[in-house]
């Protein structure tokens, strides 16, 4: 089974994932992007102001593609379950809102970008997602870099709530403006139902 957690920046996804370690010991823990040389790639590139974002885009989804045949296909082929902070979706809510913004003319980038990993992702089974709003997720985060912004946030969690609306069996809402703790123990709880609901 694989369980992604998506989120704004400074949602508290990867204090998530972390204390996901103890509470599922035997699971595969992975994140995007990677820490491949394709996701150092992807980090020189979202540290670059200047980057263009379709090269961008697609340095991300050449990371998925090949975390993907590395580490999510060989670990559900293991019948493991796999815990990933950041998925695809983060690929359709932040970069849709990137293309959105440029000056790349590209009609309906949410679309475009969702069709380019149609024809090879493997899609979650389930998303957790930790609901905070743009302003709030910015002020968390430090405000350290283009993804990090008040107005462009407010643009992604857009793209999340129009990708949850389209496949709202899949994701999960946790409402990520409560204490670190009560989010931890919600999310440990969700886990523990969806993978005891697929053994």
């Amino acid at each position: 089974m694989l369980i992604t957690l998506e989120g704004l920046d400074g949602s508290g996804k990867t204090t998530v994932w972390e204390a996901l370690h103890d509470a599922c010991p035997d699971a595969t823990f992975t994140r995007e992007p990677t820490d491949s040389w394709y996701g150092e790639a992807v980090a020189r590139s979202i540290a670059a102001d200047d980057a263009d974002p379709l090269a961008e885009l697609f340095l991300l989804t050449a990371d998925h593609a090949d975390h993907l045949s590395g580490t999510v296909r060989p670990a559900l082929a293991d019948g493991e379950l796999v815990i990933s902070d950041r998925y695809s979706d983060s690929r359709f809510a932040y970069q849709a809102a990137t293309l959105a913004s440029s000056d790349v003319d590209i009609e309906r980038p949410l679309e475009y970008i969702r069709g380019i990993h149609a024809a090879f992702s493997r899609p979650p089974d389930a998303t957790i997602y930790l609901d905070l709003d743009a302003r709030t997720a910015a002020e968390r985060a430090g405000r350290t870099n283009k993804f990090e912004q008040d107005g462009y946030l407010a643009d992604v969690q857009a793209n999340y709530e129009r990708l949850i609306d389209a496949e709202p069996g899949r994701f999960r809402r946790v409402d990520a403006t409560r204490s670190p703790e009560e989010v931890i123990a919600r999310v440990e709880e969700l886990v523990a139902d969806l993978a005891e609901g697929s053994a």
